[in-house]
């Protein structure tokens, strides 16, 4: 009987009282980080659909400065060739306003949960 005693003192291992400290302090961690981590996939679907937006003006202003400011900068013009404008696959980019001193422009990100459009005006300040 001492013997078996003496085995159960020296041998190792978790408690289950351990085990269940473990487990509840994931589960906390967890918590308060999944809502966290949504918020920032939504962040970066925003960024995306700004960045697209200031490409397209750098793209348009190329474009304008080769072919005067009245001409419209057209989406298909403008992607890909000599000015350069590559869209995201989930960005929804529509030009509303053509001419360089009117120009306007929408974008919008499909993945973005909060559905936030954002503009770019004729001197690229995007809202």
């Amino acid at each position: 009987m001492l013997s078996k005693l003496r085995r159960v003192q020296g041998e190792k291992g978790f408690t289950l009282i351990e085990l269940l400290i473990v487990i509840a302090i994931i589960g906390i961690l967890a918590a308060i980080a999944i809502p966290q981590f949504s918020a920032y996939k939504n962040r970066a679907y925003q960024s995306d659909a700004k960045a697209n937006l200031h490409n397209l003006f750098l793209a348009c202003k190329a474009y304008w400065a080769d072919n005067g400011g009245t001409s419209d900068c057209v989406l298909a013009t403008v992607t890909g060739g000599t000015y350069g404008f590559a869209q995201s696959t989930n960005v929804t980019v529509t030009i509303t306003t053509a001419p360089e001193t009117t120009f306007a422009a929408t974008a919008i990100h499909s993945s973005d949960t909060a559905s936030v459009t954002y503009t770019v005006d004729s001197d690229g300040n995007i809202t």
